[in-house]
């Protein structure tokens, strides 16, 4: 099976209380169901997010079948996954240079060993 790697970043709003509260949401077993089933549909085999600060990274590795414009069509008519969504932009913030909306932010890869 060939995979694939994406990087993304998002900032957190910087608030320790609200941080806390994330990464609880975030902790093994917390997250919706729905949404792991959501995020393993769309063909995404492993997700890992970082934290530094505000800052999060994101990594997640997909296979074959992941479409970034299919997963935002799927996660657009899922109520439960827009439920999610909507609760977490209570944590989240854009990063300065998103576009009005966007979360997590593709990044680029500037090295390789």
């Amino acid at each position: 099976m060939t995979t694939k790697r994406f990087c993304l970043s998002c900032d957190l709003k910087d608030d320790p209380q609200l941080i806390a509260e994330y990464k609880e949401y975030h902790a093994a077993g917390n997250a919706w169901p729905e949404i792991t089933k959501s995020i393993k549909d769309a063909g995404i085999i492993d997700m890992q997010i970082y934290l530094t600060g505000n800052r999060m990274f994101m990594i997640m590795e997909v296979d074959e079948t992941f479409d970034p414009n299919k997963k935002a069509e799927m996660d657009a008519n899922n109520p439960k996954v827009q439920e999610w969504e909507q609760l977490m932009w209570n944590y989240q913030q854009e990063l300065p240079w998103a576009k009005k909306g966007e979360k997590w932010i593709e990044m680029e890869k500037v090295f390789q060993l």
